[in-house]
Formats: C-alpha cells, structure tokens, sequence
C-alpha cells in the first residue's frame, strides 16, 4: 500500500511541476494580462525630473551640455496635463535672454525642458501602453527563471528587426542587432525591462556609421497605473568624422 501511495505521489507531483512549469513558461501571456489591467484610468499626480548631458566631438573640441528640469504631471480619464512652474518658466527666460546678448551661452534648462515631450512624459504616469507596443513591434524570444534586485523574477526576452532603422536608411546597414528584456514578477507585473540596438554600416560608399541605444527602466504600480519610476537612456553615434554621446535619466515621484 505504502509502495502505490509511493508510486501516486511521484506521478502526481511529476504533474505539478508540468502544470508548474507550463504556467511559468506562459510569461508573456501573463505580462500582456498585467498591462492590460494597468491602464491607468484613475487620477494620478507625481514630479518628472530630467537630467540631461550630451558631448559632441573628441579631445580638446568637443563640447558638452547638461541641464536638469522638473514639470509636474496629472494623468487620468481626461488626458494628460503638464505644469510649467513658475520658477522654472524664469530660468528659461533668463537663459534665452542672456543667450540674445551672447549666443555661446549655455541653457541648461531649456537644455533639458527639450526632452520633456508629451509622450514621454505620459509614459512616465501611465507605461503600459508604450510597452504593450514595444513587445508587439519585437519578436518574443523565451522566458527563463532570475532575479530582481534580489527577488525571484521571470526574464522575457524579445528580438528587434530591422524595420526599427527608418525604411529610406535600411538600405546603407550592415549590421544591425536589438533587443528587449522584460523582467516580471509572478502574476506578470513588469518590474524592469531594457531596450537596446547596434547598428552600423556605410552610406555613399565612404561614410561609415555606427549608432548605439541602451535604456534602462524601473516600473512600479499605484493603483491601476503602472508607473515608470526611472528612465536612463544612453547612445553613441558616430560618422563622417562626428561623434555624439548622450545620457538622459528622468525619474518619477508621486504627489499627494
């Protein structure tokens, strides 16, 4: 008797773990369902901050700028609404002024106000959306068991084609390589992702190009929003004798 109860816990715990692992393995189903119940319809308030640098040239000639700004946001059913405080209206308008009477003056500010674009900036209070789109346009390449920030975690992989170059350059690449990560907790939450691409190539025979993109993002959750809480952005690009590097953080912080 005790050999068949033996024998009928072996066969059904080898069961469990099929379901088990069917259920883990179906990752993408899961993180389709939590964007969808994250859509954000309820009010939210919060900060955007954004710090931006950028360098152009090499050596003694290269010149750089950086800058800080931060808006408020309000999401909700009605839309998105973006406040331009009044300090921060001031420092713009003393850059521009002082850029009037010399044009080699930096503006910090308006520097980094130029990366506060509507979409970004809904993004932060509402991601869902913009990373249901992202995995749609990507091919979904496998999911495997590892951790966040020391806590088990499902890692989803998806690859990235070409159709991301814009259709009248696809003809001057060589090489192009992209990919998404998505990191979710059990039921799916998205709990951090990376974007990134390399392409290069050549273009009127002589110039040669090579431009690279990788962005990182933390998600968190407030109700039926899913917020992302931190952007890094960083891409090189260089060719016909320039180079470009950048680096753009915006962070989230909730208002009560």
């Amino acid at each position: 008797m005790r050999r068949r109860n033996g024998v009928q816990w072996l066969v059904l715990g080898g069961l469990f773990s099929v379901v088990c692992g069917a259920a883990r393995a179906d990752g993408l189903a899961d993180l389709n369902a939590a964007l969808a119940r994250l859509q954000g319809q309820t009010p939210i308030k919060g900060q955007v901050e954004s710090k931006t640098w950028r360098r152009e040239g090499e050596g003694k000639e290269a010149e750089e700028d950086s800058g800080t700004a931060t808006v408020a946001v309000e999401g909700g059913p009605v839309g998105l609404q973006v406040l331009y405080g009044k300090d921060l209206l001031a420092k713009v308008e003393a850059e521009q002024r002082a850029k009037v009477k010399d044009p080699k003056v930096k503006t910090p500010t308006g520097f980094a106000l130029g990366e506060m674009k509507a979409t970004e900036l809904r993004s932060m209070v509402s991601a869902a959306d913009a990373l249901s789109r992202e995995i749609d346009e990507a091919v979904f390449g496998g999911e495997k068991m590892d951790s966040y920030k020391g806590k088990p975690a499902r890692l989803l992989s998806f690859t990235l084609s070409l159709d991301k170059v814009p259709e009248k350059d696809r003809k001057y690449v060589k090489k192009f390589d992209g990919g998404i990560e998505v990191w979710i907790a059990a039921d799916g939450t998205p709990l951090a992702s990376r974007f990134h691409f390399d392409v290069s190539g050549r273009a009127f025979v002589v110039v040669s190009f090579t431009q690279k993109m990788d962005e990182t993002r933390q998600y968190g959750v407030s109700g039926d929003h899913l917020l992302l809480l931190r952007k890094e952005s960083k891409s090189a690009t260089s060719g016909a004798g320039e180079k470009v590097e950048s680096k753009i953080v915006k962070t989230l912080q909730l208002q009560p």
